[in-house]
């Protein structure tokens, strides 16, 4: 488990954020959902305390997905950088990559892997799950 304080943002800088506190969850999520969130094979996720998450610079543009679930984007560049479900009020996740520490936040497991694209290969050894993988997170 990381904690510590940390920053991100979009591709183009329009948006910033911090969050704090201890990070866990961190998983490569296969979901057709986030998939075309972010236009990628699978999207990597680390969830934080909501508590600890505040933006530092721009305003968040949200989507709801499905019921549950709202997105958080950048409207100015389209950057996926949260996702809050409703099961976890207390939780948002942040995509890893959009951190500025991103190196520092290896994802330890593979989620949804049930709608993984069928070209993608996973030899990382890292454990799979077909669904949620019995935690919270995407």
């Amino acid at each position: 488990m990381h904690e510590g304080t940390y920053e991100g943002g979009c591709l183009c800088g329009a948006l910033r954020y911090r969050v704090s506190g201890p990070a866990h969850h961190l998983c490569y999520c296969h979901c057709v959902s986030c998939r075309r969130a972010a236009g990628a094979t699978m999207v990597a996720w680390g969830t934080f305390a909501r508590a600890g998450f505040t933006l530092t610079r721009g305003t968040l543009s949200e989507h709801r997905s499905s019921d549950p679930v709202v997105r958080g984007f950048c409207c100015a560049c389209g950057g996926a950088l949260t996702y809050r479900h409703k099961a976890r009020q207390q939780d948002i996740d942040v995509t890893l990559a959009s951190l500025d520490a991103a190196a520092q936040f290896a994802p330890t497991m593979h989620v949804w892997v049930a709608d993984k694209l069928p070209w993608v290969v996973l030899a990382d050894g890292l454990p799979q799950f077909a669904a949620a993988g019995g935690a919270a997170g995407p």
